[in-house]
């Protein structure tokens, strides 16, 4: 992605995050994207075609590990729009992301999926993921003005 392909992911990404009710800021999105996009240590992100319409993304970020000695990766986001689901786009995009995973040398990818959405799971269990042993737990840190 580039920063001219921000007008383009922004209403994929509001109908993905539709589908769970997630808030969305349009603004906030672009933003984000212009600050993730400007430094390529944050990671990386690609539009998905087919026949040259846009039909899904998906976001790499980067997080350095000492446990697995270097630079991991989190697959943040990985959409297609709902008419292309279930044609092999999913699998061609997962396969497209090991392969980009070990060109950047990435020791690991994490991911993680809505309990309700056993169709990204079976994606994934079926292209070499598998359920990690540990918790994910978050702290949300409040910013103090």
């Amino acid at each position: 992605m580039t920063l001219s392909d921000i007008e383009k992911i922004i209403p994929l990404m509001q109908q993905f995050y539709a589908i769970d009710n997630y808030p969305f800021d349009t603004e906030k999105s672009k933003m984000l994207f212009r600050e993730f996009i400007e430094n390529e240590h944050l990671g990386k992100a690609w539009l998905i075609y087919r026949e040259q319409e846009i039909i899904g993304y998906l976001i790499l970020t980067f997080v350095f590990s000492f446990e697995y000695g270097g630079t991991i990766a989190f697959l943040d986001e990985l959409y297609l729009s709902e008419s292309m689901r279930g044609k092999g786009i999913g699998k061609e995009a997962v396969q497209f992301t090991q392969a980009e995973a070990q060109r950047l040398k990435l020791k690991i990818i994490y991911l993680e999926t809505e309990e309700h959405n056993e169709n990204a799971q079976k994606l994934y269990l079926a292209n070499d993921f598998t359920v990690h042993h540990r918790k994910i737990m978050k702290h949300i840190v409040q910013q103090h003005l």
